[in-house]
């Protein structure tokens, strides 16, 4: 019997992708970390969440599997809204809040979570931090959305600051002007073809080291994949700024480094690209970012992510959910780090009349000892990093580095400048 004769009324088939984040070894969690200016208030968190994020099918469904793994539906149930909503009592006086926060964090995300009830939670923390003065930590598991989705569906829950009547604005890329017709149409025919031969050269290389290539042995890499998942999850609020000024000296715009349409549906729509990371000392600092760049301009001129994209939806469609979840961890195991970034808002915005202060985002349940993800509002970049403490023990020190070499790009810039000034 076919699989949507057995679904009763109101019940719904699980995409392919939202089975594979579910079953054992890829069980994941999308972590958002929202900071606000002001104390936070749980009566109109509550409020708020019954009006906008139970409106939402897929936060009032349960996920069903059953005994058979053919057989994963969505089936409605009624939430109760304040088995989702945790308050607890946190000691005003705290002498490291940052760290209480870290350690929070991490303790949450593997705590158990009731499967009987619609997989999310959100925490209510009155805490004052170095960059916020309350926090709500929200854990949702994968299969409900992609970041993408999860950044659209927090939009649509805020609002303005300047304007609380007005839904908030994701970063829009800058759409150049024709002003030949001729020009116009030769120059989109040589990006077609480029994109043909760039689609071609980035396929290969996706199944050449699918089948074959593994990355150098690495301290990241000396534990067995199978054991590597992150336990410790932290972040950091830079200048958006300083990001800025790189990215004027290196002519790259910020708006396409994070673009992504905000035409998206729902769901987890997921592409993977394989970037490889140059590890070479260079005198001229910014030659590893003229190395990236040239990397991801490339990558973004070809159709990689969408060939990953369908070609796990085949594996699942010709060979079932146990080939797509083989497929899944041959990518994760023959990489070495995962790198994610989710545009934020360009405007500041409120959640339920609370100011937003930063969005910190991260995954947990993927095979990898270091996952970055880098998430941008307002005039504010959120690095966050989920690490595995057996791989890295000091996950501050290389958020340090990090930090470090943007500051390192942004004094030679500023120097460059300043000689370009004298002569």
């Amino acid at each position: 019997m076919a699989m949507e004769k057995q679904i009763t009324v109101g019940e719904v088939p699980v995409s392919p992708f939202s089975r594979l984040f579910s079953m054992p070894g890829l069980d994941c969690f999308n972590i958002v970390t929202i900071g606000f200016k002001n104390e936070a208030s749980p009566s109109a968190f509550i409020e708020g969440l019954k009006n906008t994020l139970l409106n939402h099918p897929r936060f009032s469904c349960i996920l069903e599997t059953g005994p058979d793994e053919n057989k994963p539906r969505w089936i409605p149930t009624k939430v109760n809204i304040t088995d989702h909503v945790v308050v607890p009592n946190i000691d005003p006086t705290i002498e490291n809040p940052d760290q209480f926060l870290e350690d929070y964090t991490s303790n949450m995300v593997f705590s158990p979570i009731d499967k009987c009830k619609p997989l999310w939670e959100i925490h209510i923390l009155n805490i004052k931090t170095s960059d916020a003065e309350s926090l709500v930590v929200a854990r949702f598991h994968h299969s409900l959305g992609d970041g993408m989705s999860l950044m659209s569906l927090l939009l649509a829950c805020s609002r303005k600051t300047s304007d609380p009547e007005a839904f908030p604005t994701l970063v829009a890329p800058k759409l150049s002007k024709v002003t030949n017709v001729w020009w116009s149409l030769a120059n989109r025919l040589c990006l077609k073809i480029r994109l043909m031969l760039n689609t071609v050269v980035e396929v290969f290389k996706f199944l050449l080291i699918l089948c074959s290539v593994c990355d150098n042995g690495t301290p990241l890499t000396e534990k067995p994949s199978a054991t590597r998942i992150p336990n410790k999850f932290i972040h950091r609020v830079i200048s958006l700024d300083d990001v800025k000024v790189v990215k004027n000296a290196m002519n790259m715009d910020l708006a396409k480094m994070m673009e992504k349409r905000s035409t998206s549906r729902w769901g987890n729509s997921i592409g993977y690209a394989i970037i490889p990371l140059w590890m070479r000392s260079e005198n001229d600092i910014f030659e590893y970012i003229r190395r990236a760049k040239t990397i991801m301009d490339r990558k973004k001129r070809s159709l990689e992510p969408l060939f990953s994209y369908v070609l796990l939806k085949l594996t699942v469609e010709v060979f079932g959910f146990k080939a797509l979840r083989t497929l899944a961890m041959r990518i994760f195991g023959r990489s070495t780090i995962i790198l994610s970034n989710v545009a934020g808002p360009t405007e500041e915005i409120s959640l339920f009349d609370h100011q937003i202060s930063y969005v910190a985002a991260s995954i947990s349940g993927f095979p990898q000892a270091l996952i970055v993800h880098i998430t941008s509002y307002v005039n504010k970049a959120i690095i966050n990093l989920g690490v595995d403490l057996d791989v890295i023990p000091d996950p501050h020190h290389l958020c340090d580095h990090m930090v470090e070499a943007l500051q390192m790009m942004k004094s030679a810039v500023e120097e460059k400048c300043y000689a370009d000034l004298d002569v």
